[in-house]
């Protein structure tokens, strides 16, 4: 069956590798990107078939761009919302765009899918695992108590409930997906684990925040994929309403993972760097992801060591496309002490 799919957020480094997997799977298929090509998002990401494909079509906009949103919306049978604001240190350094893009723009998606719920048959938001902050049980379930402590954290879940209460309140066909934290091939430097490879192949310091206690969920981005596909594939009873946690299921330290790399690229543990902590940062993630298991029959498939020197191997091999991000790697913090430091 055809299907008309609209990616919102699409150039980004989610986006674009779940276009990957979409594409390559539905031949019958056809994609509309909308991404604002900010900082985060390239059309680099898009392959050179995807982009010369007739099944494939790219609209430069921004997601509170109502007419265009709302034309695109109405052309779609499906829609994958990502665009966001992501980075938890941009958002203690520029917090104002991320309420405006990830709440009122998620606002604008929510009010186009309402207006052609007629048309479209199901609405895919992507939320996130900051909406719940720290952990009060070993493992998070969809029923954690939302505690969000960041701006993103918080500005997610203003989105993550707009959505729900759309869903309430207009019968609009929603299902909000928590994705724990995700990496692969084609992420920004700003983030962890890309930023400790750059520095590694750079010859720079790995800096961790405080002691690098912090454990996060980790999965590859290929994971990601798998869920959404099942989730756009699954009976509309089983999943509008929902609410789906997606992740690996156990948890690691970020210093474990910058010693990981060093050791794996030959960089001397005393190139490892700790800076002051990160103001907001949150001690544990750990992702409980039966609801979708049970549900769906959805499980992580890729090992998290064997994905990581797969994507340090991305990184060595594609200097040329990340290059232009360097001097957005760092972001300065000013500290509850007056002191500023660079995360």
């Amino acid at each position: 069956m055809n299907k008309h799919i609209l990616i919102t957020g699409a150039a980004g480094f989610i986006g674009s590798n779940v276009l990957d997997y979409l594409f390559l799977k539905y031949p019958n298929f056809s994609f509309i990107a909308l991404d604002a090509l900010t900082y985060a998002g390239n059309l680099g990401n898009f392959s050179q078939k995807i982009q010369e494909s007739t099944r494939f079509r790219f609209e430069y906009g921004d997601v509170h761009n109502s007419t265009l949103v709302d034309n695109l919306v109405g052309q779609s049978d499906i829609v994958i919302h990502f665009a966001a604001e992501t980075h938890v240190t941009r958002s203690i350094y520029d917090n104002v765009k991320f309420f405006e893009t990830d709440v009122l723009g998620t606002q604008a998606v929510a009010n186009a899918v309402y207006h052609h719920k007629k048309t479209v048959e199901r609405f895919l938001h992507i939320s996130t695992c900051e909406v719940y902050g720290s952990s009060t049980t070993k493992s998070m379930d969809e029923s954690h108590p939302l505690n969000p402590h960041s701006p993103y954290a918080a500005a997610k879940a203003g989105a993550d409930r707009l959505v729900y209460s759309y869903y309430i309140t207009y019968k609009i066909p929603a299902i909000i997906v928590r994705p724990f934290n995700i990496f692969g091939p084609r992420q920004h430097l700003e983030k962890a684990i890309p930023r400790f490879i750059t520095s590694s192949i750079l010859g720079e310091p790995l800096t961790v925040h405080g002691k690098g206690a912090s454990k996060r969920d980790y999965m590859h981005v290929s994971d990601i994929a798998t869920a959404i596909d099942l989730i756009m594939q699954a009976p509309l009873e089983k999943v509008v309403g929902e609410t789906f946690n997606v992740g690996s299921g156990s948890s690691i330290s970020i210093s474990e993972i910058a010693r990981f790399i060093a050791k794996y690229m030959n960089v001397p543990k005393s190139q490892i760097h700790f800076l002051k902590d990160r103001p907001g940062q949150v001690s544990t993630f750990a992702c409980n992801y039966d609801k979708i298991n049970k549900l769906l029959g959805w499980a992580p498939q890729k090992d998290f060591h064997k994905s990581l020197v797969e994507t340090i191997g991305w990184y060595k091999k594609n200097q040329n496309i990340w290059q232009q991000q360097i001097w957005l790697r760092k972001v300065p913090i000013l500290l509850a002490d007056g002191t500023t430091v660079y995360h």
